[in-house]
C-alpha cells in the first residue's frame, strides 16, 4: 500500500465568528518567525553555522512566543523558517538577503512610517492540534497557550468549513489556514491520506543516481545507460531572485514576499519534474530498485571535521534540497512499484567503476573522470552514479561484479542529457529552447 497526500481548498462558513482567534494565531506566528529569525542570525553571527529547526525548538520550545501556537504549529514554523535560510544560503547572488522579519510598515501623507505590526502568517495544525467532525465538516483547532482562557484546557477554534462538489474530507493529516490579502479572508488548506495498492516492480534491473551541484543528478542504469540532468533552472533562478528581491524597497514586504513563494514554487516543480521523469525512464527499462546517493558520507573528512566547500557548497553538501528530492523520488517511484534506497557517496567519485582503483587525482575535471590503471575515461558524474549503482549488486553478492569490456566509451562516457523546458518539462538536450526565467 502507498500513502498519498491530497490537498483541498476550503472555504470557512463561520468567519466573521472566527476570524479575530484566527487572526491572533496568524499574528503569533509572525512573531515567532522573528524570535528565530534573530536567534538564527545571531547563530550565523557567532558560529557561521545556521541552527537547524531541531536546534531551533530546542532553544525556543520554553520562549513565550513559542506557546502562542499549539507545539506542533510552532515547530512548523521553526521547519519553514529554517527551509527559509537554506535556500538564502544556497544563492550564488551576494546581493540576497537573508530571511526577512514578518512585518507590514504604514506610512503617512508625507511617506513617513508610522508604525509596524505583524502580517497573517499561515499556520498549520498537525493531528495532534486537529479534532474532526466528518458528518458536519468542521474541525476543531487547538489553541496555543497563550491563548487559552484555562492553560490546561483543550480549547480550541471551532471553524466549519465547505468544499468544493463532490470532495469528502477523510484521514485528515494536517490543517493549514491561509490568509488571503486580495479576498481580506482566511481559507483552509485540508490535507489528507489517502491508501492505494501499488503495483509490481516494473522490473529486476537497477539504476544509481548521484546527485550534485553542477549536474543536479546523474543516472546510471544497469541496461548500459546513462543520463544527466544540469541544475540549469535552479542556477538561473537562483540568480534572478534573489536579484528581483534585493531591488524591492522592503524585503519583507508584499513584492519580496509573492517573489520569494514564486521562487520555493518554481524550485518544488522543478523536484517533482525530475522525479516524475527519472521514475519514467526507470518504467521504461525495467528497473525495479534505485540506489539515491546520501550525502551524508561526504560531509565530513578522515577525522570527523565538517569539509569545507566554500559558503555556497557547504549548504548544497549539507543536502537540504537533496533531502527534499529524494522524499519526492521515494514517493514517486513507490507508486510504480520501484524500490529507492540511500546508501553512502563516500568515495563514489575517486573509484573507478571499471577496475576499483581509487585515486581522488584521477578526477581530472569537472567532468572528466580518468583512470590511471586501466586507461578508462568517463564522464565524472556518471562514474559516480554507477559507483552507487554497484552498490546494490556487491550487496546481493559476495564479491563484486565481473564488469567486463571496454567501458571507457558510449553510455559511460557520453550519457543522454536532460534539460528543464518550462512548457514541457524534462526534454533532450536539443530540443530545449526556452532558458529565460
Amino acid at each position: 500500500m502507498l500513502e498519498v497526500h491530497r490537498t483541498h481548498r476550503a472555504k470557512i462558513r463561520n468567519h466573521s465568528q472566527v476570524a479575530g482567534q484566527l487572526d491572533r494565531h496568524g499574528w503569533s506566528a509572525s512573531k515567532l518567525w522573528n524570535v528565530a529569525n534573530y536567534h538564527s542570525r545571531e547563530v550565523w553571527e557567532e558560529t557561521g553555522e545556521i541552527p537547524d529547526h531541531k536546534e531551533l525548538k530546542n532553544e525556543l520550545k520554553a520562549h513565550p512566543k513559542y506557546k502562542g501556537l499549539h507545539s506542533q504549529s510552532s515547530q512548523r514554523v521553526l521547519e519553514e523558517l529554517a527551509e527559509a535560510f537554506n535556500s538564502w544560503y544556497s544563492s550564488d547572488d551576494d546581493r540576497d538577503n537573508p530571511p526577512g522579519y514578518r512585518k507590514e510598515n504604514y506610512y503617512d501623507d508625507q511617506g513617513r512610517r508610522v508604525h509596524e505590526e505583524h502580517p497573517r502568517s499561515t499556520v498549520t495544525w498537525k493531528q495532534n492540534g486537529i479534532r474532526h467532525d466528518t458528518k458536519n465538516n468542521r474541525v476543531r483547532l487547538s489553541k496555543g497557550a497563550n491563548h487559552k482562557e484555562h492553560p490546561k484546557a483543550w480549547e480550541y477554534i471551532l471553524v466549519e468549513y465547505e468544499t468544493r462538489p463532490g470532495v469528502t474530507v477523510e484521514n485528515l493529516q494536517q490543517v493549514r489556514v491561509v490568509y488571503d490579502n486580495a479576498k481580506d479572508q482566511w481559507e483552509l488548506h485540508l490535507v489528507c491520506k489517502d491508501d492505494i495498492e501499488t503495483p509490481d516492480a516494473p522490473g529486476n534491473e537497477t539504476a544509481g543516481i548521484d546527485l550534485g551541484i553542477s549536474n543536479f543528478a546523474a543516472i546510471a542504469y544497469s541496461t548500459e545507460d546513462a543520463d544527466l540532468y544540469p541544475g540549469n533552472r535552479l542556477k538561473q533562478d537562483g540568480y534572478y531572485f534573489p536579484k528581483e528581491i534585493a531591488n524591492c524597497d522592503d524585503s519583507s514586504g508584499e513584492r519580496a514576499t509573492r517573489l520569494h513563494h514564486k521562487w520555493s514554487e518554481r524550485r518544488t516543480h522543478f523536484f517533482h519534474s525530475l522525479a516524475k521523469h527519472i521514475v519514467e525512464r526507470c518504467v521504461e527499462k525495467g528497473v525495479g530498485r534505485i540506489n539515491v546517493g546520501d550525502l551524508e558520507g561526504v560531509r565530513e573528512d578522515e577525522n570527523g571535521e565538517s569539509k569545507n566547500w566554500g559558503k555556497h557548497g557547504n549548504l548544497d553538501l549539507h543536502g537540504w534540497a537533496f533531502d527534499r528530492f529524494t522524499s519526492i523520488l521515494e514517493y514517486k517511484a513507490k507508486a510504480e512499484g520501484i524500490e529507492v534506497v540511500e546508501v553512502s557517496e563516500r568515495d563514489t567519485s575517486k573509484r573507478c567503476c571499471a577496475c576499483g582503483k581509487e585515486d581522488k587525482s584521477q578526477r581530472v575535471e569537472r567532468g572528466l573522470y580518468v583512470c590511471e590503471k586501466c586507461d578508462a575515461a568517463f564522464n565524472a558524474d556518471v562514474n559516480g552514479a554507477e559507483n552507487i549503482r554497484l552498490d546494490i549488486d556487491e550487496c546481493n553478492s559476495k564479491s563484486a561484479p565481473d564488469l567486463g569490456g571496454d567501458r571507457s566509451t558510449g553510455w559511460l562516457a557520453q550519457p543522454g542529457v536532460y534539460l528543464y523546458d518550462l512548457s514541457s518539462g524534462f526534454q533532450p538536450q536539443e530540443q530545449v529552447v526556452d532558458c529565460k526565467p
